[in-house]
């Protein structure tokens, strides 16, 4: 089995080119961001750990994390930030290995690992390549407008936090430069 990660900044379009891997070429795919959410679900590997660091105002009325209220605190506080980071993005790794040995066990031919956080959590040790999806900040801004809503300084504020194109260019095998838009044919 070829296990491929894919990783690059918010509104890159990593959605299109996994979902180009997942129809052309039936690769099984693993979202981490997906992962992480189902975790911290009531009752799941990081739920509880968040709760007794953040407290119970992130919670809503049915028990679940705020996702939104806990985006608030940790985005304002780089030390928050990373207390969350180090509580979810270990037990999201250790899902995905054991994912990725199911999909051996089961015949799997390509496995899809795409992950925000793809290089600082050092994928490469469970990744036969790294690709990077690139798209010229102009192209991203535009995207998450249309896509989430996003205003021009949200972008900004999470464009910011990532890693410049450099380290992403650097430190993976393959750049897909995703700048424009795709044209289907009706």
């Amino acid at each position: 089995m070829k296990t491929i990660g894919i990783t690059g900044g918010v509104g890159a379009g990593k959605s299109t080119v996994l979902d180009f891997l997942r129809e052309t070429y039936q690769a099984s795919v693993c979202e981490a961001d997906k992962v992480a959410h189902e975790l911290q679900r009531p009752g799941e590997g990081c739920y509880q750990e968040i709760l007794k660091v953040f407290g119970p105002e992130i919670l809503c009325d049915d028990q679940t994390i705020d996702r939104k209220r806990l985006g608030s605190i940790v985005f304002a506080d780089v030390e928050k930030l990373k207390r969350l980071n180090g509580i979810v993005h270990p037990k999201v790794k250790e899902w995905i290995r054991k994912k990725q040995e199911e999909e051996q066990r089961a015949g799997t031919k390509l496995f899809i690992i795409e992950a925000a956080l793809l290089l600082e959590d050092h994928y490469e040790e469970i990744c036969d390549e790294l690709w990077y999806v690139y798209a010229d900040e102009d192209a991203r801004r535009r995207r998450l407008a249309a896509s989430r809503g996003y205003t021009s300084a949200k972008s900004d504020s999470i464009m910011k936090n990532q890693l410049p194109d450099e380290i992403f260019r650097e430190s993976c095998q393959f750049v897909i430069d995703n700048s424009s838009e795709i044209v289907q044919n009706t």
